[in-house]
């Protein structure tokens, strides 16, 4: 049965993402807020729930997950970080992009591109994962719960009842996103905000010079320290 828990959206309720990081912690996954749009989740190293979120977005095992860290440091344990990317994480993190980087022994299998071993990582500015990711003390996957028929992580989705994954097509509320999806999760965070719809800006920073994968949220901002990193 899948919990709802409803949190402040500014001042989340410490008991709430407690429980929320015992349920993850117990091999859970959730529907969350992020920064940029709802996203489905769960602990890093839970390898069955990982295998759950690939089946629920129907990704192949070749498909990397995103996940969350709670800090440039932290992200530093899990990727290869070069002094150009580190200078431009700085400058960005946290906000909403994702950063392509190489990935180290830390990261399971199961989470990176197989062939090329990269991995895609955010640092959200969002109180709930902030606060998510300090409890927890690993990081969280996120992969969007909105998406199109051309893989880009835009428009919304729609749970066919009678299987285990999801297919697009328009939401108007986040409680629809909810309904749809709540045989599919164990737990919904409902911060009380609708989702918005624009993806994260996709940096790849694994070759000699950065690289926008895709345009997202604060793509200017992104251009800008991606195009003049000497300052």
């Amino acid at each position: 049965m899948t919990t709802l828990y409803e949190i402040h959206p500014d001042t989340p309720q410490v008991r709430r993402i407690e429980q929320i990081r015992d349920a993850l912690r117990n091999g859970a996954v959730m529907l969350y807020p992020t920064d940029t749009v709802y996203a489905i989740g769960c602990d890093l190293n839970a390898k069955t729930a990982v295998e759950r979120v690939r089946k629920i977005k129907q990704l192949a095992n070749e498909k990397p997950l995103t996940f969350l860290c709670s800090s440039l440091s932290n992200i530093a344990d899990y990727a290869q970080v070069s002094d150009v990317a580190y200078r431009i994480m700085k400058r960005l993190i946290p906000g909403p992009y994702t950063f392509l980087l190489p990935a180290t022994k830390l990261v399971p299998r199961l989470v990176m591109n197989p062939k090329r071993k990269t991995t895609g990582i955010r640092v959200p500015a969002h109180p709930i994962c902030s606060l998510l990711l300090q409890s927890l003390g690993n990081p969280i996957i996120s992969t969007s719960a909105h998406w199109s028929d051309d893989g880009f992580e835009l428009g919304e989705v729609k749970v066919e009842q009678d299987t285990d994954s999801i297919a697009p097509t328009l939401f108007s509320s986040r409680h629809q996103l909810f309904d749809r999806l709540s045989n599919l999760v164990d737990v919904i965070v409902d911060n009380g905000v609708e989702s918005g719809w624009q993806v994260s800006t996709i940096l790849d920073l694994t070759g000699e010079e950065p690289t926008m994968v895709r345009k997202g949220l604060g793509w200017e901002e992104a251009a800008v320290w991606t195009t003049d990193r000497n300052n």
